[in-house]
């Protein structure tokens, strides 16, 4: 069975959550699978290992979960992005719409440890209609570094988020 294919089975779609109408991905039924989990973990190692990206950055809260142990395992740096107020140095700050509001992102100034043109692979477990995803990235650029790729387990691509994003962009579950 192909990893596209376990990871769908695995997959909890939950109606009407966080409001009417939306369709919530779950993707604790995925991670608390730890065979899957690692085979995922191993799939992108293979596929990033000689990229030469110097961080990951890990959009909050969930692309943390899968940034941190890919950047573990490539040797190299986890850099969070955050929701506004939870960053204790001086940050930039992005405010962007999601499919049900509004909010605000930031990152440290000197997340990067200052290297210029940082390469970086952003990561999420969701791609929608792209709004924190861009607010991500031009965060990442506000440091001086550059995004070389953008990994997202899902791609919602009916709702044409890529188009937001100047990014290579790979995901492994496109639609659902």
């Amino acid at each position: 069975m192909s990893l596209e294919i376990e990871i769908r089975k695995s997959l909890r779609i939950v109606p009407n959550f966080p409001k009417d109408g939306i369709n919530f991905m779950d993707i604790t039924t995925l991670i608390n699978n730890g065979k899957l989990f690692s085979k995922l973990i191993n799939h992108l190692y293979e596929r990033y290992k000689d990229s030469h990206i110097d961080y990951i950055a890990g959009i909050d809260s969930r692309g943390f979960i899968f940034g941190t142990p890919l950047a573990i395992k490539l040797g190299i740096g986890f850099v969070p992005v955050r929701k506004k107020g939870k960053l204790p140095a001086e940050t930039f700050k992005v405010s962007y719409d999601l499919e049900y509001g509004s909010d605000t992102l930031e990152i440290h100034k000197d997340a990067f440890q200052n290297k210029k043109k940082a390469r970086v692979l952003m990561v999420d477990d969701l791609l929608a209609t792209g709004g924190t995803a861009e607010a991500s990235l031009k965060l990442i650029e506000m440091t001086g570094a550059e995004v070389v790729e953008s990994f997202f387990l899902i791609n919602l691509k009916f709702l044409n988020g890529e188009s937001k994003l100047r990014s290579k962009i790979y995901s492994i579950v496109d639609e659902v």
